[in-house]
């Protein structure tokens, strides 16, 4: 029996997994079980930041690994107090929850911003709803595919949570629209300032001012789920930063820590004080080795010059990919990208790509990249003439 055997033999099928199993890797390259390498576009869905096994990140989670692996929130670490100021003090927010997944993070802020309301309004005002945008992606716990806005994932798990309206992205008069006919019930409105698993599609500036202006004015709540744009993946530390807009809260996960499992829940003055003892919880939430994977990754994510070769890296991903004929066009940010094809699907580009060295993600129709952020311009290059010549095949 071999590997791949093995394992769906006894793990759920819940995934449509690549007949690859992976065994080993070294910066932007990944080994299979028989030693052939694969130039990794898509770095675990954004998750390994810096790729595979970075010296600097490897020391940090092997030396706490050697120091203290876990202990419950009953207790205080120093490797946690430490990588809590740190991500504060860079993003500007004033307090934050630990998880351990994104799912968990936006859980975490879904519950902050009804409590808020509830605090404040009292429970008879029912004010309780959660704006959020269709095509969105927020998580599989039961919350969180409520709170997702596409029609795909509300299925077989009814009934779902009730309290979550979906807005078109980028529509301005439905949004209004909705907050006028909700008026007085909406708690907050929760976005991605790109919609990752949703096509890789930005939001427009005009939108995002339009979110920020009507949440002050109604004392509603904004949350940002940056769990797959945020740490640098845009070229900026937040894509907040883009928007030049300061969220209430902030959700992060999948690169933060750099391969190894962290939500984290980000709030500002306004509303920090909200979730206070015995309301939430999470039981490896600020796991030591998290957070010491945490702060490697912040070590380097944080310094502008690191941030300003994302960008760089990502326009000349850009460049390579507008000399393939069979583009259409490149949407996203930084090193979060989203291809437009001609005529050829997505799905069957995937796999070619596989079979030819190149591991590379899809969303919708797009190809989809989130390469490692220290990505070196040889491997873009290698990467993209395997990609040409699966396109002109």
């Amino acid at each position: 029996m071999n590997t791949i055997e093995q394992f769906n033999e006894h793990v759920m099928p819940t995934y449509g997994r690549i007949d690859l199993v992976m065994d080993s890797g070294s910066g932007q390259t990944a080994v299979d079980e028989s030693g052939r390498e694969y130039i990794d576009f898509g770095s675990g869905i954004g998750t390994n930041s810096l790729g595979y096994c970075d010296e600097d990140w490897v020391n940090a989670v092997c030396e706490q690994a050697h120091r203290i692996q876990h202990t419950s929130n009953y207790y205080y670490t120093k490797v946690q107090a430490d990588f809590a100021q740190r991500l504060c003090e860079a993003t500007g927010y004033d307090k934050m929850f630990f998880g351990n997944s994104g799912a968990e993070a936006n859980e975490c802020a879904i519950k902050l911003a009804r409590k808020y309301s509830f605090d404040k309004y009292g429970k008879d005002a029912e004010r309780n709803i959660i704006i959020t945008l269709v095509n969105s992606f927020h998580g599989r716990t039961l919350a969180t595919l409520s709170a997702t806005g596409q029609d795909v994932f509300h299925n077989y798990f009814f009934p779902f949570v009730d309290g979550f309206v979906n807005v078109i992205a980028n529509d301005i008069d439905d949004l209004m629209d909705k907050l006028n006919t909700l008026d007085n019930k909406v708690c907050a409105v929760m976005f991605e300032f790109v919609q990752g698993e949703g096509g890789v599609i930005p939001l427009e500036q005009s939108f995002v001012n339009t979110i920020v202006a009507e949440c002050a004015k109604r004392d509603i709540l904004t949350i940002a789920d940056e769990v797959q744009t945020g740490v640098g993946r845009t070229g900026k530390l937040l894509a907040s930063e883009h928007f030049n807009v300061k969220p209430d809260i902030t959700t992060l996960a999948k690169g933060l820590a750099g391969g190894v499992p962290i939500g984290v829940c980000l709030a500002n003055k306004k509303c920090s004080g909200v979730l206070g003892k015995g309301t939430h919880g999470s039981t490896f939430g600020g796991n030591p080795i998290s957070c010491a994977g945490g702060n490697a990754v912040l070590n380097k994510v944080t310094n502008p010059e690191f941030l300003a070769e994302v960008t760089k890296k990502g326009e000349y991903f850009r460049a390579k990919l507008a000399e393939i004929p069979e583009v259409e066009g490149v949407d996203g940010l930084g090193l979060m990208l989203g291809v437009r094809l001609k005529t050829k699907k997505a799905a069957d580009i995937l796999q070619k790509c596989f079979e030819n060295g190149l591991l590379i993600l899809t969303a919708k129709e797009k190809l989809r990249f989130l390469p490692p952020l220290n990505i070196s311009y040889e491997q873009i290059d290698n990467g993209m003439e395997i990609l040409r010549k699966v396109l002109e095949a």
